[in-house]
């Protein structure tokens, strides 16, 4: 299981085509395989050897997939990181997996090069764009055989490193095997060959490379034979524009991409009607923006589940099977789920437990930290750190982040619940709820809300609403409309910032 076989092997399958398409130019499979295959040799003459860490930072563009083949066919671990982290989460990277290269682009440059300062190895750091002055790395390239070079990769060598949001704490490598990312990708691949259409797949790349999600789903198209429309950042129209010039097809997206796009006024005036299918992962997608998006664009959505630990798709809706709403499908082939409770026994359909899962896509462990490593891995099942439950049918349920579980007077609260319920008010278009220490009671529930432009909506009418639907108890006691919530670089809300404002009410209610 080599993940640089996926090149070889979409060149004989389909032949040469144009894979990629950015910004009206198009790319075709051959070239670009030829161009990776050139940087790996650059690399290994520049000394970069086998197990060495690369990291690439760029949006998505020609020069990123380029970079990913490149750095996988020479043996090297690629490190994405997401182009839109500021020089001090960026530097923190740098000094924990110590690269000996960084690709990046003309923009990025002087963000890398002041991230590297004063660093006890620093990096060399390169750009594979066009610019004035070729660097050392690019005239490397144009010397260098358009084949991959020899050198035998393992399937238990490390294919990626790839850093967790930091969401609850300082991110964390996850380190990742070419067996890993090559069977989740071949796995994935399965469960989206059915919506293969006879006028071919034509799929939107808006999701990061850089981020596990996109970085498996590039993975996915290039199995699968897709002709990609990159966009390096997601901006509505753009993306609108996209699907109705290219004829779409097909993409993957995260809830906040849902979000924007069944709210964007405008959506209407563009044809769509190629738009089949859509993949929704990362986060939870709340049912009422689900269910509209499907109405409105006409496509089915598809629910999955995974995270980075898992390389990182666990579970998949599969259009051939029944569609449970609410659920995020069933795993995928060869992997294994199950709940357990807090004592580790596993529990029966229908209860609700942390998710567990085993399987080849399972992470290798934490870079440089063992302990965090044991903590998540056991008897060779990932601990996800979510709550859920399992049905008779081994669909799985996302219930909440166990770190996220408000616990009242000794009563468990799932946000995720009550997030779903204000998101069904027709003058609601986000929320986010998160727990708030309580002396009397332990946790108080708190919700931020966004409301509808030209809504007039109260506070205090919506906790009435939320009072009219679910038991007081799980209703919040402190509610605050507000012009936006916090969100890290994917679009997941970010709960931990969150927590920061609601310092504010904790304070008022001692």
């Amino acid at each position: 299981m080599n993940l640089s076989k996926i090149w070889r092997d979409n060149i004989d399958e389909y032949g040469e085509y144009p894979i990629l398409i950015y910004e009206g130019e198009a790319y075709t499979n051959v070239h670009l395989d030829e161009a990776s295959s050139q940087l790996a040799h650059a690399l290994r003459d520049m000394g970069v050897e086998k197990g060495d860490q690369v990291v690439v930072t760029m949006p998505n563009c020609p020069e990123v997939v380029v970079a990913f083949g490149g750095v996988i066919k020479n043996g090297s671990a690629v490190v994405p990181v997401m182009p839109l982290l500021q020089t001090q989460e960026l530097r923190y990277i740098l000094d924990d997996c110590t690269p000996k290269v960084v690709l990046t682009t003309n923009t990025l440059f002087s963000k890398v090069q002041e991230a590297s300062k004063d660093l006890a190895s620093p990096p060399q750091i390169f750009t594979l764009e066009e610019s004035e002055q070729e660097n050392a790395l690019q005239a490397a390239m144009q010397k260098a055989p358009a084949t991959a070079p020899d050198g035998h990769i393992h399937e238990d060598d490390d294919a990626a490193l790839l850093y967790t949001a930091g969401t609850t704490g300082a991110p964390k490598g996850v380190m990742l095997s070419h067996k890993n990312l090559y069977s989740n990708a071949v796995a994935a691949s399965k469960k989206a060959e059915i919506l293969k259409l006879k006028t071919g797949r034509v799929s939107l790349s808006i999701l990061p490379f850089s981020h596990a999600f996109g970085y498996t789903m590039m993975n996915v198209a290039f199995m699968l034979g897709d002709k990609n429309v990159l966009l390096p950042y997601f901006e509505p129209v753009k993306v609108l524009e996209a699907i109705e010039k290219y004829k779409v097809t097909h993409s993957a997206m995260v809830p906040a991409m849902f979000h924007a796009l069944y709210n964007h006024p405008d959506a209407d005036k563009y044809d769509t009607s190629t738009f089949f299918a859509c993949i929704s992962g990362s986060a939870a997608l709340p049912k009422p923006i689900a269910e509209g998006f499907q109405k409105k664009f006409g496509c089915l959505v598809l629910e999955g589940y995974g995270l980075s630990e898992a390389a990182p798709i666990v579970t998949a809706t599969d259009p051939r099977q029944k569609i449970k709403p609410g659920s995020v499908g069933q795993p995928l082939p060869d992997i294994e789920v199950a709940v357990v409770d807090e004592h580790d026994q596993r529990l029966p359909a229908n209860e609700v437990g942390e998710l567990i899962v085993s399987g080849p896509n399972v992470l290798k462990g934490y870079h440089g930290k063992p302990e965090e490593t044991e903590k998540i891995l056991k008897d060779g099942w990932l601990y996800t750190g979510d709550m859920a439950r399992i049905d008779e049918e081994n669909y799985v349920f996302i219930v909440d982040r166990k770190k996220d579980v408000i616990i009242r007077g000794g009563f468990n609260i799932y946000p995720k619940d009550l997030e779903e319920l204000l998101l069904s008010h027709s003058e609601v278009s986000e929320a986010g709820v998160i727990g708030i220490p309580s002396e009397k009671m332990g946790e108080e529930v708190g919700a931020y809300v966004v409301k509808k432009r030209g809504s007039d909506i109260k506070d205090e009418e919506l906790i009435a609403f939320c009072q009219e639907h679910l038991a007081k108890y799980k209703t919040p006691r402190f509610l605050k409309i507000v012009g936006y919530l916090p969100k890290n670089v994917i679009g997941k809300i970010d709960k931990k910032q969150l927590r920061e404002w609601a310092k504010d009410f904790h304070a008022t209610s001692k």
